[in-house]
């Protein structure tokens, strides 16, 4: 399928379908709990197969059940007002579990080190990094936060892959864990963020935004894009070190979940802990 037609279906039929989940706001945002959950075991079971090509892990039923398990936590130290650290704790017992199956179960451990290091990434990154979205439920103006964060992914991604095409000739090749990556397609993600925010301070949400300094604004969008694109090079030296194309086929001409999701994976601490410091 032509990139310009995966952008289009994005824009026209996937962004609308999540702005319909994080919309209703009743129990602490349940559906969009819920479509973190889905994408999350997804992302289990595609990361696993990645991380399984060429090296050892833990049995994948066990990584999707642990991987959704500080999501859960999350979502009910939201609903029911608990101490957020429990999220953290949540991961610290999904860790000491990958610990006891191996330590337990495993008959001999030539293989032990390849198997809890990859489940215990496995379940920080299709799981634990997951919560930082679900605490966006916590904060003030949740709904226009986590539409604001989307938004600034998807620009992110998609002014890289414009200006990538029409002006990154000559100044590809820079990144050898994506070849086709370029100066131009950088450049325009931060253009196209900073854009964005600037556009939220002056005209979308200006009263919202009104008291808050452009520069926090500006280095909300920096520290969003930085992150997203380091998330969507990581996942293309994941998928190269395995052998892997894409990470799986169930999303139509996108892929895996995890290629459609990697960018926000890393960007979602990076803007929940600038909106925390610096915001509130």
């Amino acid at each position: 399928m032509p990139k310009v037609v995966q952008r289009l279906l994005v824009f026209f039929v996937g962004i609308p379908v999540v702005i319909c989940f994080i919309i209703p706001s009743f129990l602490n945002h349940l559906l969009f709990h819920v479509l973190l959950l889905a994408f999350s075991l997804m992302a289990s079971l595609e990361l696993s197969n990645i991380l399984g090509a060429k090296s050892a892990v833990l049995n994948k039923n066990l990584l999707c059940v642990l991987s959704a398990f500080p999501i859960v936590v999350s979502y009910l130290c939201g609903l029911l007002s608990f101490n957020s650290n429990l999220i953290i704790f949540a991961f610290v017992i999904d860790v000491l579990i990958i610990f006891a199956v191996e330590i337990f179960g495993a008959k001999e451990f030539a293989l032990s080190n390849q198997k809890i290091v990859n489940s215990v990434f496995t379940v920080l990154y299709s799981g634990f990094l997951f919560t930082f979205m679900s605490r966006l439920t916590i904060l003030d103006h949740t709904t226009v936060f986590i539409g604001l964060f989307v938004i600034l992914v998807f620009i992110s991604d998609s002014a890289a892959w414009l200006c990538g095409m029409t002006l990154g000739r000559g100044n590809r090749g820079i990144i050898s864990a994506s070849p086709n990556k370029s100066v131009a397609g950088f450049v325009g993600a931060y253009l196209g963020t900073i854009g964005v925010v600037l556009l939220a301070k002056y005209v979308f949400l200006t009263d919202l935004f009104a008291l808050v300094h452009i520069g926090k604004l500006i280095t909300l969008a920096i520290s969003v894009t930085t992150s997203s694109i380091i998330g969507d090079l990581a996942e293309s030296v994941l998928k190269r070190s395995s052998g892997v194309k894409d990470s799986g086929n169930v999303i139509l001409g996108r892929g895996g979940a995890l290629d459609s999701i990697d960018s926000i994976l890393m960007a979602a601490p990076c803007y929940y802990f600038v909106i925390d410091l610096m915001f509130f």
